[in-house]
């Protein structure tokens, strides 16, 4: 149920008919398929606009919204664009067709839309056929982008799809009448409403019903003449559209087209809004199209030439703001240098104040530090010195088990002493120790004749054993 309310809604929002039980009994004689209903009540209102088709719809003080068929006042619209209020155009509104007309016509009209459906369904089918094979000769360089020098098959930049559309029509629309035609621009309606508005111009709209009997002669005789297609190049923007393709069958829908040829001139409004100032449905020759056009043109003209003056006015305006900031800046700018520029000579001199400051403190807490280890590896020494005086113990006196022992320094100085026989070499080096008269870490104890080291390996022996009792000459030797 869900599925079939949202079809009926759009149904009705697409072909505006607000009779809910009419639109039901549409779709149900379509077997509820959404494109075909829509298809069979467009070629209706075709089929009851061909019988007058001379007939030019004109229509002012009405906005389109684009996709949902709203309508407000131009002159809000025109003054959104513009900054204008001052905007009008001639206006011939059309009717719409009857309702009992369309159920009288619905038979047929459900075998037209169902012949045009299959139609559209085989030429679909075989345009995608076609653009497959040649995509895979182009693959394996047998197609024809193969010899455009080289030319990859795919496109380095991207297009959005009604840009893509937009190309496809233009493309289209040469192969079938030739060059000479309006510059449609190759790209979606949004932009080329955006475009017509930086270009202060209005936008000419023109959309393509490829199955339409007046189309091919329109197209021939009006939109290809030379007067009308130099007419319309040098005074708008010119999109076109076909309706069989999604962005064409929108503005169809938008801009109300209920005859084809349908050509209409708008101009942007507010809110994804277009405001209508001109269509044109059926047939017409180049001559009647260039006075419909001149007219819009003239009555347009104050808007379109007073938005473009205020236009300058405000580029005048903010290229003066812009140069006025310019100069603001550059005043302002040349302050904070100078400022910077004071800031940073005053902190120069005061890292310079703390970088001299630093060093004094660290040089006084260095020679403190010096001092205070000084004083500690002193004290240490004595500690050591008092602690090995206090080992040796006291001197013994003269006896056969007593060695006499004389030690010479490197300074001259000379310590005799009295050992027992049984001590060891290390009490002789305890005993140079504790008399403090070396300021090194590393000696030796020798002896001249025989010379005879010592060291480590000897530490451990007694006097007696290392040969020097009863009496010994020992020199103190700095390693």
């Amino acid at each position: 149920m869900v599925d079939v309310a949202d079809k009926l809604a759009y149904f009705q929002a697409v072909t505006g008919l607000e009779d809910p039980d009419l639109c039901t009994e549409i779709l149900q004689a379509h077997g509820w398929d959404l494109e075909l209903a829509i298809s069979s009540f467009t070629s209706i209102n075709n089929n009851n606009n061909e019988t007058d088709t001379n007939a030019a719809t004109t229509t002012t003080g009405s906005t389109t919204d684009i996709g949902s068929s709203a309508v407000e006042s131009s002159n809000s619209a025109s003054r959104d664009l513009f900054d204008r209020s001052d905007s009008g155009v001639g206006a011939v509104a059309a009717a719409a067709p009857g309702l009992a007309w369309k159920l009288i016509t619905l038979p047929f009209s459900v075998i037209s839309g169902s012949l045009g459906l299959i139609s559209g369904a085989v030429g679909l089918g075989l345009w995608a056929a076609g653009g497959i094979l040649s995509y895979s000769l182009g693959m394996i360089g047998l197609g024809p982008s193969a010899v455009r020098n080289g030319e990859s098959s795919s496109r380095l930049v991207s297009v959005s799809a009604a840009a893509r559309e937009a190309m496809d029509f233009v493309s289209m629309f040469e192969r079938d009448y030739g060059s000479r035609r309006p510059n449609f621009v190759t790209e979606g309606f949004m932009d080329a409403l955006q475009r017509s508005r930086n270009a202060y111009k209005l936008l000419f709209v023109y959309l393509h019903s490829p199955d339409h009997p007046d189309t091919p002669v329109f197209c021939e005789r009006t939109l290809c003449s030379e007067v009308f297609t130099t007419f319309v190049n040098e005074n708008f923007v010119a999109w076109g559209g076909s309706i069989r393709a999604s962005e064409g069958f929108k503005m169809s829908n938008s801009l109300k087209a209920s005859g084809y040829p349908f050509c209409a001139v708008v101009m942007p409004a507010t809110n994804q809004r277009i405001a209508l100032l001109l269509q044109v449905e059926g047939p017409k020759s180049p001559e009647e199209m260039l006075m419909m056009l001149q007219r819009v043109l003239e009555e347009s003209a104050p808007v379109l030439v007073a938005a473009r003056l205020e236009a300058e006015e405000r580029r005048n305006n903010m290229r003066l703001r812009e140069e006025q900031d310019a100069a603001y800046r550059a005043a302002l700018e040349a302050d904070q240098a100078r400022e910077r520029q004071r800031k940073e000579e005053q902190e120069q001199l005061e890292r310079e104040a703390a970088e001299a400051e630093r060093k004094r403190r660290e040089e006084e807490e260095a020679q403190e530090r010096a001092a205070r280890e000084a004083a500690e590896r002193e004290a240490a020494l004595a500690r050591v010195r008092e602690e090995k005086a206090i080992s040796l113990g006291a001197e013994p006196e003269r006896g056969p088990d007593v060695t006499q022992v004389l030690v010479r320094f490197p300074t001259g100085e000379r310590k005799e002493r009295r050992f027992q026989s049984t001590t060891t070499i290390q009490s002789l080096y305890d005993y140079v120790d504790s008399l403090g008269f070396l300021n090194v870490d590393t000696y030796s104890l020798v002896s001249n004749f025989p010379r005879v080291v010592y060291g480590s390996e000897k530490l451990s022996l007694s006097l007696k054993e290392a040969g020097l009792h009863p009496q010994a000459s020992l020199f103190v030797e700095l390693n």
